[in-house]
């Protein structure tokens, strides 16, 4: 059985759980326990760098409301799991998974993008420079390591390999192997994998290094995008949607000042917060910041930044049933900023 073929068993797998567990999940400290809606946020955050709900925080764009940091982020689909089973009140992750958990009767709803690409912050494909991997042919039998296994690096991989004219008993020759971003660099230079994909902070320090040269980015192939959204289970919704539209208001507002500043403005506010947080953090990453990549004002999300995943995830058999639309999976109902608006 070939890696990519365990990865898929273990993702359905783990839906297949979340699934059963959103049916007893419980709903933390929402309006369910006494009326009034939740001033606190349960998350998980990510070292060494700082999450939009974290900046809209510190600028005060969440009003009254807190977050309440529950640790760090291992992946999208993990943080989007902990979601949907209660563990924490929202998550985010690439778009594809949080179809496939959608499609798989998780009880959760985009509501924001957080992420994506565009000409300063996109996921790039790199290889060293004396490596012979130039064209997605080259990759057949060699090893590509990516932070999660089934969301947005092998999605896209899978897209260009495609694109360039692989058979599908081509692409599952392709090895794909699950690593930690921070490692993942480290991996590439010892020649433990032949392909690396890095992205944001990580990928420019990466670059800055020398050595290593793209073979191909998210952005070339796609262009402009959001990739990514934050999600919360449509029972906290029901019982919160002013705290969520807190959110997403909060959210957005700061994707449109990080969108407006200086980029040494921005990293100077995230570098100041990471030292507040007081979690023993490196901050260095920070300082390689260039954009969220967030394709849409404030945060809107696009019709197609679902439809495009719907239709690949339907094409590589991965969706059971009925093939959900676009709008069965996320909403704009909260944004300020939908059509032209204001936050």
């Amino acid at each position: 059985m070939s890696p990519p073929r365990r990865a898929v068993l273990r993702t359905l797998a783990v839906v297949t759980a979340v699934v059963v567990l959103t049916a007893t999940a419980g709903c933390g400290g929402d309006a369910a326990a006494g009326g009034a809606e939740a001033s606190e946020l349960r998350y998980q955050g990510s070292v060494g760098q700082v999450t939009l709900p974290e900046l809209a925080a510190d600028l005060g764009y969440l009003g009254d409301v807190k977050l309440k940091w529950i640790g760090n982020v291992t992946g999208g689909p993990q943080d989007i799991q902990a979601t949907a089973t209660g563990q924490s009140d929202f998550g985010g992750a690439f778009n594809g998974a949080i179809v496939k958990l959608a499609a798989a009767n998780a009880p959760i709803t985009a509501v924001v993008s957080y992420y994506g690409s565009d000409a300063q912050t996109f996921q790039g494909y790199y290889v060293l420079d004396d490596s012979p991997i130039r064209s997605p042919r080259d990759l057949i039998g060699k090893k590509v390591g990516m932070n999660t296994l089934g969301a947005h690096a092998e999605a896209v991989l899978k897209t260009w390999l495609a694109r360039g004219g692989l058979t599908p008993a081509e692409i599952k020759q392709v090895e794909l192997v699950a690593l930690p971003p921070v490692n993942t660099e480290q991996s590439l230079r010892q020649r433990q994998i032949d392909v690396a994909v890095l992205g944001g902070v990580i990928r420019d320090k990466a670059v800055a290094s020398g050595g290593i040269r793209t073979i191909f980015t998210d952005y070339e192939l796609l262009g402009a995008f959001s990739g990514g959204t934050y999600v919360f289970r449509d029972d906290f919704i029901k019982r919160n949607p002013e705290t969520v539209k807190a959110f997403v208001t909060g959210v957005g507002k700061a994707i449109e000042w990080a969108r407006t500043q200086p980029r040494e403005t921005v990293v100077a506010r995230m570098r100041d917060i990471i030292g507040k947080r007081g979690r023993n953090e490196d901050p260095s990453l920070v300082a390689y910041w260039k954009s969220s990549g967030v394709a849409g004002r404030g945060g809107v999300i696009d019709e197609k930044e679902f439809g495009t995943w719907i239709d690949w995830l339907a094409g590589e058999g991965e969706l059971k049933g009925d093939r959900p639309k676009p709008g069965d999976v996320y909403t704009n109902r909260f944004n300020p900023f939908l059509d032209g608006g204001n936050a």
